[in-house]
C-alpha cells in the first residue's frame, strides 16, 4: 500500500529520511507558507510524484477560501486558488484539500471548494474534510471531480469500512486499487 508521511515536514533531508524509511510520498503543509521553494526542493531531488501539497482551508463571508497553517490555527491570508496554482506551480504532484469547517462533522466534502480547485489546477486533488458515509466519497469524484478522497472519522465512529468505501466507489464507476492477500500457507 502506498504510504504518504507528513506532519513537522521543513527541510529535504527530512523527507530523504522518511522516503528510506519507506513512505512513498511526503505531505507538506506550514512549512511552505513560510518557505514555499521548500516544494520544489522536494520535486527537483525526488520529483513531482512524491510530494503532496496539504491545504487546510475556511470559508470567507465574502466568497472563496482562505488558506490556514498550523492545523487549521492560523490564517495565512492567502486565497486557496492562487496558494494551490503556486504549490502546482513550484512542483506539487498533487493537492490535499481539508475543508476545516467540514472535517469530523460526517456532512458531507465542501462539494464547491473542490469543483473549484479541480477546474483551477491541472494535478490530482484529493478531498478531505466532511465524509460521513460512502455516498460524500462517490460525490466528491463523481460531482466534484477530485481524484481521490480521503476519510478519517466515518471509519472511526460507525460501522464503515475502508472495503465497504472501495465497494460503494466501484459500483458507482469509480477506479479503485483492488487489494490481493497471498495465501501464506505457501
Amino acid at each position: 500500500m502506498p504510504l504518504t508521511v507528513g506532519g513537522g515536514i521543513t527541510r529535504i533531508d527530512q523527507v530523504q529520511h522518511l522516503l528510506r524509511a519507506g513512505a512513498d510520498k511526503v505531505s507538506v503543509n506550514t512549512a511552505t507558507y513560510a518557505r514555499p521553494e521548500l516544494v520544489t526542493e522536494i520535486a527537483k531531488r525526488h520529483g513531482v510524484q512524491c510530494v503532496v501539497a496539504s491545504i487546510d482551508v475556511r470559508a470567507i463571508p465574502s466568497g472563496g477560501w482562505r488558506c490556514f497553517s498550523h492545523a487549521g490555527r492560523q490564517d495565512t491570508g492567502r486565497e486557496v486558488i492562487a496558494w494551490a496554482r503556486e504549490l502546482q506551480d513550484r512542483g506539487a504532484g498533487e493537492i490535499l484539500v481539508t475543508s476545516i469547517e467540514r472535517d469530523g462533522t460526517m456532512q458531507g466534502y465542501d462539494l464547491a471548494l473542490i469543483e473549484t480547485l479541480v477546474r483551477a489546477v491541472n494535478i490530482p486533488v484529493i478531498a478531505s474534510g466532511g465524509a460521513g458515509g460512502y455516498q460524500h466519497m462517490v460525490e466528491a469524484v463523481k460531482q466534484a471531480g477530485a481524484s481521490a478522497v480521503a476519510a478519517a472519522s466515518m471509519f472511526h465512529f460507525t460501522e464503515q469500512t475502508p472495503a465497504g468505501a472501495k465497494a460503494a466507489l466501484a459500483a458507482a464507476g469509480v477506479p479503485v486499487r483492488k487489494v490481493f492477500i497471498a495465501d501464506a500457507g505457501g
